[in-house]
């Protein structure tokens, strides 16, 4: 499996998936599945007629119950596998400042971590996009520390 991520380049129309890497302060967010013990970000499949933005909007309530947020969109990514056909994605990072009751749709939980669990859904596709989202994060801080002359 290869993933790669892209900066542009990838028409929206190709896009098949969201993923929302989520955070609450200075903890990461995920959900447990109720048939899986592993943890996961939100996200899930774009829907017709959707944005990506709002696919992301629709699967961080879904999948966590996230109130107030501020959503970010990171960058597209792939996933390539030889069982599959190339599939793209959007990756998108929140900030959450409150969450309400957890909607009764798929996920059984949401817990805050410090660092990434190791019992992860997808452990070969997270560690590329925490990657990235890190990066993301880094480049935020950087544009709004102040400058000294």
């Amino acid at each position: 499996m290869k993933v790669n991520t892209y900066e542009s380049g990838i028409d929206e129309k190709q896009l098949m998936y969201v993923v929302i890497f989520v955070k609450q302060g200075e903890d990461w967010v995920l959900a447990r599945h109720r048939e899986r013990s592993t943890w996961e970000f939100a996200g899930g499949h774009i829907e017709v007629g959707e944005t990506a933005a709002q696919a992301a909007a629709r699967e961080l309530y879904e999948e966590t119950g996230a109130g107030q947020y501020v959503l970010y969109p990171v960058c597209v990514y792939s996933v390539e596998r030889e069982d599959i056909p190339l599939n793209y994605g959007k990756l998108f990072y929140a900030e959450v400042q409150d969450f309400g009751t957890l909607p009764g749709y798929e996920m059984a939980e949401i817990r805050r971590f410090s660092e990434l669990p190791e019992a992860l859904t997808y452990p070969l596709i997270y560690p590329v996009l925490h990657a990235k989202v890190t990066e993301f994060l880094a480049a935020e801080r950087q544009s709004v520390l102040p400058t000294h002359e």
